[in-house]
C-alpha cells in the first residue's frame, strides 16, 4: 500500500500570489460594482431629466391647448404626440383630461382609458416624477400640467421604460467588465511577475521555512567561533557576527559603516577592500594575528565580500615557543658536537702521557660553561627567564654573536606577578633576542673585512614608575645596522622584514608584531631607539601592579640609524 504524498505547504512567493489575486480580483469587482451602482443611478436621472424635457415641451405648446378645447382632442393630439415620442427618444406621451381619461398612447387601443399613475400634485399645477408600472411595464415618468386661464385643463405624462434604461446600463456594463477584466488581467500579470522575482530570491520556501532558516542562521552566527563578515558592494558592514567583533576588536555598533571607517590596520583594511579573492593572508590587530579569507558574492555585477577570520594568536605563540625550542636542539646537538671534539681531545692528551694539559684543559672549559650559567642565574632569579637567556645564548655563540647581560641587570625570583604569563615574557623576550642576534650576525657578515665583533646586550632590571608602581625594564641592544628614521612607524607592522623588502616571505615579519601584542595585553609599552653601538634598542616596560591594558599606540620612537631591520 502506497503511502499518500504529503503536500509541501504552498511557497512565500506562491502564498502572496493567491492573496495578490485575491486582493486585486476583489478590488476590481467592488469598483465594477460601485460603477454599476454609480451608473444605474445616473442613468435614471438622465431618464428623468430626459423626460421631463419632452413633458413640459408638450405642456407648453399652443397646439395642445387647442386641441384640448376642440370637440375630439384625440385626434388632433395622438399623431402630435407620437411624433413627439419618435424625436425625443422616450417610450411614451400620454396626454390626458384632468380626470385621468387617456387622449394619447402610443397603444392606440388604450385610448379612453384611464391613466395608470398618480396625478394628484399635477391637478394642483405641480410638476413631480415618480417610478410607476404601467401598461408598459415598470417606467420613470413625469407629470406635468396644461395651464390655460389659470387653472390645469389637460395633464401629460411622459416616461421612459426601467427595461429600456436597463438595456442601456447592459450596455455600459458590457464595456466596464471588458476594462474590469483587463484591469485583472494586468494586476494578475504584474503580480505574477512580482512574485516570480520573489520566487527565485526566496528559493521557492514558504515563509516557515523562512522563518526557521532566519532561527538557524542566528543560531549559527552566534555558535561559530570563528569570526564571519559580510560587506556590501560599497564595502559598508552588512552582516557581522560574535567572534568577528571579538577577533577584529570592535566595541561600538559597527553595522552599515565602511570598513575603511573602523581605524583597522591598513594592511588589513586593503586586504578587506580589495576586488579579488584573498586566501590564508596572515594579519596583525591591535591584540591578535588572524587568518584572512575573502570571497567576492557577484551575479553579473559586485554585491559585495564575504570574509571569514580565524584567530592564530596562540598558534603563532606556539610556533614562536616551538622555534626556540627547536633552536634549543639545534644548540644543544652543536654543543654535543663541540663537547665530543673536546673529549677526543682529551683523550688523545691523555694518551699521550699529558694528563696535566688535559685536566688544564677540561677545567678551562668547565669555568667558561659555568662562568655564563652563574652570571645568568645570579643575575635573573627568575626561572623562565633565566632559562631563555641561557637557550638564546648558545644559539647566538653557534652564529657567531655574543650574547650578554648589562652590568645593572637584576631580577629577583617571585617577583614578577602571577598575572604577567611566563609565555608573554618568552614571546617579548625571545622575539627582541632572536631579532638581535639575526641583525648583529647580518651586519658582522656584511662587515666580516672588517673583523667587526657581533653582539647582543640584554637588560633586565625592575625600576620604580611614576606614580609608586614597579615595572619590569627589558632591553635588548644590538651591533646591527639600526633602524631607519622612516622605518620607525612601521617596525612593529606584520610583514615588515629586511629580508624582503616592503613584504615579508611567510611566516616571517610576526616577531615585533607579536611583541606589541604580549606588551600592550598586559598594559606595557614598546619603543625603538638608536644604540650608543650603532645598532637598534628596543626597550620594553611592564608594571608589576594590575593595570588596564594599553589599547593606544605606543608612544613614538626617537629616530635611529639601521638601514635594515630585524624580522
Amino acid at each position: 500500500m502506497r503511502r499518500p504524498r504529503l503536500r509541501r505547504p504552498r511557497s512565500l512567493a506562491g502564498q502572496l500570489f493567491a492573496m495578490q489575486i485575491v486582493l486585486v480580483t476583489v478590488v476590481v469587482a467592488g469598483c465594477a460594482a460601485f460603477a454599476y451602482v454609480a451608473d444605474r443611478g445616473q442613468a435614471e436621472e438622465a431618464a428623468r431629466r430626459e423626460v421631463t424635457t419632452a413633458a413640459v415641451a408638450v405642456a407648453a405648446s399652443s397646439s395642445v391647448r387647442d386641441a384640448v378645447r376642440s370637440p375630439d382632442p384625440a385626434a388632433g393630439l395622438q399623431p402630435y404626440a407620437e411624433r413627439v415620442r419618435r424625436d425625443t427618444g422616450v417610450d411614451f406621451v400620454t396626454i390626458m383630461n384632468p380626470d385621468g381619461i387617456r387622449w394619447t398612447h402610443p397603444d392606440p387601443a388604450r385610448i379612453g382609458e384611464r391613466y395608470l399613475g398618480h396625478t394628484g400634485p399635477a391637478l394642483r399645477g405641480e410638476t413631480f416624477s415618480e417610478t410607476y408600472t404601467g401598461t408598459l411595464g415598470p417606467s420613470v415618468r413625469v407629470v406635468v400640467p396644461v395651464m390655460d386661464g389659470g387653472r390645469s385643463v389637460a395633464l401629460v405624462s411622459a416616461g421612459i421604460t426601467v427595461d429600456a434604461i436597463s438595456a442601456e446600463i447592459r450596455r455600459q456594463l458590457l464595456g466596464l467588465l471588458l476594462v474590469a477584466l483587463g484591469a485583472l488581467g494586468l494586476g494578475g500579470a504584474g503580480t505574477y511577475l512580482l512574485n516570480a522575482r520573489l520566487r527565485r530570491h526566496t528559493h521557492g520556501m514558504n515563509a516557515t521555512e523562512l522563518s526557521r532558516m532566519h532561527d538557524y542562521h542566528e543560531a549559527t552566527l552566534h555558535a561559530v567561533r570563528e569570526g564571519l563578515l559580510m560587506l556590501d558592494g560599497q564595502h559598508r558592514i552588512a552582516l557581522i557576527n560574535d567572534g568577528g567583533r571579538e577577533l577584529l576588536g570592535l566595541t561600538e555598533e559597527v553595522m552599515g559603516r565602511r570598513i575603511d571607517a573602523l581605524g583597522l590596520p591598513p594592511t588589513l583594511t586593503d586586504a578587506l577592500l580589495a576586488a579579488e579573492p584573498r586566501v590564508d593572508e596572515v594579519h596583525a590587530t591591535a591584540d591578535r594575528i588572524v587568518v584572512l579569507n575573502t570571497s567576492p558574492v557577484s551575479g553579473g555585477e559586485r554585491h559585495g565580500t564575504v570574509v571569514t577570520l580565524r584567530d592564530h594568536t596562540e598558534l603563532q605563540a606556539l610556533s614562536g615557543e616551538l622555534d626556540s625550542v627547536r633552536g634549543f636542539a639545534e644548540a644543544l646537538r652543536s654543543q654535543a658536537h663541540e663537547a665530543a671534539n673536546r673529549l677526543h681531545a682529551v683523550v688523545s692528551l691523555i694518551e699521550l702521557g699529558r694528563a696535566d694539559e688535559a685536566v688544564e684543559f677540561v677545567t678551562a672549559e668547565l669555568e667558561l660553561a659555568q662562568a655564563l650559567t652563574d652570571e645568568v642565574v645570579g643575575a635573573v632569579a627568575e626561572p623562565v627567564l633565566a632559562a631563555l637567556l641561557l637557550g638564546k645564548a648558545a644559539q647566538a655563540n653557534e652564529r657567531g654573536v655574543e650574547l650578554v647581560l648589562a652590568p645593572d641587570t637584576h631580577v629577583d625570583d617571585g617577583l614578577l606577578p602571577p598575572r604577567l604569563p611566563a609565555r608573554d615574557l618568552v614571546t617579548i623576550l625571545g622575539n627582541l633576542v632572536d631579532n638581535a642576534v639575526d641583525a648583529a650576525a647580518e651586519e658582522a657578515n656584511r662587515s666580516a673585512a672588517e673583523i667587526r665583533h657581533a653582539q647582543v646586550t640584554v637588560t633586565l632590571r625592575t625600576d620604580d614608575a611614576p606614580g609608586g608602581r614597579g615595572e619590569l625594564l627589558l632591553r635588548v641592544t644590538d651591533t646591527g645596522a639600526g633602524v631607519a628614521p622612516e622605518a620607525m612607524e612601521e617596525v612593529f607592522r606584520r610583514g615588515w622584514s629586511t629580508k624582503s623588502p616592503g613584504s615579508a616571505p611567510h611566516g616571517r615579519g610576526l616577531g615585533l608584531a607579536l611583541v606589541r601584542q604580549a606588551v600592550r595585553r598586559n598594559g606595557g609599552t614598546v619603543s625603538v631607539t638608536g644604540s650608543q653601538g650603532g645598532g637598534a634598542e628596543f626597550t620594553v616596560r611592564l608594571p608589576l601592579h594590575a593595570t588596564h591594558p594599553a589599547h593606544s599606540a605606543d608612544p613614538p620612537p626617537t629616530p635611529a640609524v639601521r638601514t635594515g631591520a630585524p624580522s
